[in-house]
C-alpha cells in the first residue's frame, strides 16, 4: 500500500512528531508526551490533524431521499446547518462505517447539499458505496477527500482560541453554534479572511470545533492557531491521546467496537437506526429482524463499559470472565489519565451487562477485577 501524507505532514515533522500508520496515512501518534497531550485537551485545548478523514459531497434534487435510503438515520429530517451521527450498513445489517452528515444551505438552483464525513480507513469504501447506491436517484456524489484537510481544536479553551481568528462581527456565529451544527465563518489567516466550514463536533468528550479547509490553506491555518495561543493554551496532539480521550468519552472506534460482523443494537446504537422512517433503506430488513430477536444483538452480547478495581488495564481482544468462564471480549482498554483507574469497553454476554456486575479481565493468565458501569466513563462540566 502506498503511504499517504496529509497537507500538514511537514508541520508535524518540524514539531518532532512520532508517526504511525492509520488507514494507510502517516499520522502523528504523539509529539512528546501522549499523557501531557491528553491532559491539555481536558484542561485547555488540543490541536489535531484529522485530514485522513473523508469528505463526500452529496447534492441534487433527491439528495435527502437518497441519504435516507443509503444510511440508517432519517437524514431528511435534519435542518439546514445541523449535523447527524449515523451509520452506513450493508444488506445484512453489518456496519460499513459510522459517520457524520452535515446539511448545508441549498445550492443556487435550490437543490439539497450534504457533506458526509466517514472514517479514514473507510473513506474510499463509503464513497464507493454511496456512488453505487445513488444509481436510481437524481443526485451527484463527489469524493472531495483528497483535496480537503480537517483541523480540530478540542478542549475548554477551544471557543476562546477560535474567536481570536474570527472577525468581531462574526463572533456570534461561533458562540451561538450548538453541538452537532456547522456554519461558514470567515477566519483571519495569513492576513486575509477566508470563509471556512466550522463544525461544533469532536471525538474527545470536550467542547471543540472541526474546521474543513482546502489542502493548500491548511498549513497557514495550523500555524495561525498555534500563533494566537498563549503558552499552555493549545497543544498539538496525536492519535494516541485522541484514542484515550475518545475511550474515556465512551465513543466507539470502527475496527474495535464497530465492524461488519457487529450490529448497531449490540453496540448501543439502536437509537441511530430509524426503522420507522418511510420507505426502504439498505439493511432495513436485517436490522428489523435483529431488533425483533429480543436481545437486540446478532451475537448475544452487548457493548458495556468496564471500570477497573485494580491498577492493571485490559487491552483489545483480552477475554472477559465471569467466575473464570469467558463471557466476552475487550474491544478497547487502557488506564484513564483523567479518572486515575483502568477503563475498557467490551462485548459481554447480555445476562452479565447490568451496571454493578462484577467481572474479570484475563490479563495474560491473571484475572483482574472490573465492574460493569454505564458509558461514558467521563462527562465534561458544561
Amino acid at each position: 500500500m502506498t503511504e499517504k501524507y496529509t497537507a500538514l505532514y511537514e508541520q508535524h515533522k518540524k514539531a518532532g512528531a512520532s508517526f504511525t500508520d492509520f488507514g494507510g496515512w502517516q499520522m502523528p501518534l504523539k509529539y512528546n508526551s501522549e499523557l501531557a497531550e491528553h491532559h491539555a485537551v481536558r484542561n485547555a485545548a488540543g490541536l489535531f490533524d484529522l485530514s485522513h478523514m473523508g469528505e463526500v459531497w452529496v447534492t441534487g434534487p433527491q439528495a435527502a431521499a437518497f441519504l435516507d435510503y443509503a444510511l440508517v438515520g432519517k437524514i431528511s429530517a435534519m435542518p439546514v446547518g445541523k449535523a447527524k451521527y449515523s451509520l452506513i450498513c450493508n444488506e445484512d445489517g453489518g456496519i460499513i462505517d459510522d459517520l457524520i452528515t452535515y446539511r448545508r444551505p441549498a445550492a443556487v438552483d435550490g437543490t439539497d447539499v450534504f457533506l458526509v464525513v466517514p472514517n479514514a480507513g473507510n473513506a474510499t469504501v463509503v464513497a464507493e458505496a454511496l456512488a453505487d447506491r445513488a444509481a436510481s436517484f437524481d443526485v451527484q456524489v463527489r469524493d472531495a477527500s483528497a483535496e480537503t484537510s480537517l483541523i480540530a481544536v478540542q478542549g475548554p479553551k477551544a471557543e476562546e482560541l477560535l474567536l481570536r481568528l474570527v472577525p468581531a462581527a462574526s463572533h456570534n456565529e461561533v458562540t451561538d453554534l450548538k453541538y452537532y451544527a456547522a456554519v461558514e465563518v470567515p477566519l483571519l489567516v495569513g492576513g486575509a479572511g477566508q470563509e471556512l466550514l466550522v463544525a461544533r463536533t469532536g471525538y474527545t468528550g470536550e467542547d471543540g470545533f472541526e474546521i474543513f479547509v482546502p489542502n493548500d490553506a491548511a498549513p497557514a491555518l495550523w500555524q495561525a492557531l498555534i500563533a494566537i495561543a498563549d503558552e499552555g493554551e493549545l497543544t498539538p496532539a496525536g492519535l494516541a491521546s485522541r484514542d484515550s480521550l475518545r475511550l474515556e468519552a465512551g465513543m466507539p472506534l470502527y475496527g474495535n467496537e464497530l465492524s461488519l460482523q457487529g450490529d448497531p443494537f449490540a453496540a448501543g446504537l439502536g437509537p441511530v437506526v430509524a426503522l420507522s422512517k418511510e420507505g426502504d433503506f439498505v439493511g432495513k430488513a436485517a436490522l428489523a429482524a435483529t431488533k425483533e430477536a429480543g436481545a437486540g444483538t446478532t451475537s448475544g452480547r452487548r457493548l458495556v463499559g468496564l471500570k477497573g478495581l485494580g491498577r492493571r488495564a485490559g487491552r483489545a481482544h483480552y477475554p472477559v470472565l465471569k467466575d473464570g468462564v469467558p463471557v466476552g471480549e475487550v474491544t478497547s482498554g487502557q488506564p484513564s489519565p483523567t479518572l486515575g483507574y483502568p477503563v475498557a469497553m467490551a462485548y459481554v454476554d447480555v445476562k452479565h451487562t447490568a451496571p454493578g456486575t462484577a467481572l474479570d479481565i484475563d490479563l495474560r493468565g491473571k484475572a483482574e477485577p472490573f465492574e460493569v458501569v454505564e458509558l461514558p466513563f467521563y462527562k465534561r462540566n458544561k
